[in-house]
């Protein structure tokens, strides 16, 4: 069973620069709500109960987050705001939550190579810190775990992408084993379109079997002199079973201000305290 996940949390987010100067990506709200703690709440809905996030320079607004604060509680207690308190407390008790700080900005490859002491020989989940998913009536990292449990070997998350747009991402080369499943041949970085050997892009969610660490660490430096996950992913392949899940759900990329802004749009119009008086300004405004 698969109870520990890695949530890399250590890029510089300098497309949302000036906010990003001194306020971690992660810690960008949708709505009332920091993205990484939708991230935490996917792993622990999932099964989840052990999470290392990996962080790097000016993240310990992170790490305050997932730890109590006393004080604010004991003023919510004595003003009896009791139904804020204990959305409070429920962040610090969700899951065992650790940190290890990346040393330097090499690439998602090297934050991930950061667990490998913590996982041990387990096998783990790996979900972006700045992308949420809505995955429909079962979490999208559950998704995968069922996978793993069924054939025992590592699988990355899919989800169908517009043919023009694969060179935005990386995508699988793989065979159809059964609905939604496919054996990986191999992984494609942003390939051209007429190269490209799938439009089924990565969705920013994985499981790994702890023989990941092995081929991270004999990946030399790629794109940008950093270690990237996909050479790895390349490497491993050759020599292990791995898959390739289509996910049931939505993929909510808040890496750039549109899809933010989209995003913050959509759960607004969900939530039971804004939502109806947000969907009635809106109508209001586009007439």
């Amino acid at each position: 069973m698969i109870k520990k996940a890695v949530i890399p949390a250590a890029g510089w987010g300098t497309r949302f620069l000036p906010i990003t100067k001194s306020l971690p990506k992660e810690m960008i709200p949708v709505v009332d709500t920091p993205v990484i703690q939708y991230v935490v709440e996917e792993a622990v809905a999932s099964g989840i109960t052990d999470i290392l996030i990996v962080v790097g320079r000016s993240k310990r607004a992170i790490e305050e987050h997932f730890d109590r604060n006393p004080l604010l509680e004991l003023a919510l207690e004595e003003k009896k705001q009791f139904e804020v308190l204990e959305k409070l407390r429920r962040i610090s008790s969700m899951a065992k939550v650790h940190f290890i700080w990346q040393q330097e900005m090499n690439g998602l490859g090297d934050a991930i190579l950061y667990a490998k002491d913590h996982v041990g020989n387990e096998p783990f989940a790996v979900l972006m810190g700045d992308t949420l998913m809505d995955g429909h009536g079962k979490p999208v990292t559950r998704q995968l775990m069922d996978v793993y449990e069924k054939y025992h070997a590592s699988v990355v998350s899919l989800e169908e992408v517009p043919a023009s747009k694969v060179q935005r991402y990386g995508v699988i080369d793989g065979v159809v084993l059964e609905d939604g499943v496919l054996s990986a041949r191999d992984f494609v970085e942003k390939p051209k379109p007429e190269l490209a050997p799938s439009n089924l892009a990565f969705a920013s969610r994985y499981v790994f079997t702890p023989a990941i660490f092995e081929y991270l660490e004999k990946t030399p430096r790629g794109l940008n002199n950093e270690v990237q996950l996909t050479d790895a992913m390349r490497l491993m392949v050759k020599e292990h079973p791995m898959f390739g899940c289509r996910i049931d759900g939505v993929r909510y990329d808040i890496g750039n201000k549109l899809d933010f802004i989209k995003t913050n749009v959509l759960f607004g119009l969900r939530n039971e305290e804004i939502g109806p008086d947000l969907r009635a300004w809106l109508t209001e405004f586009l007439h």
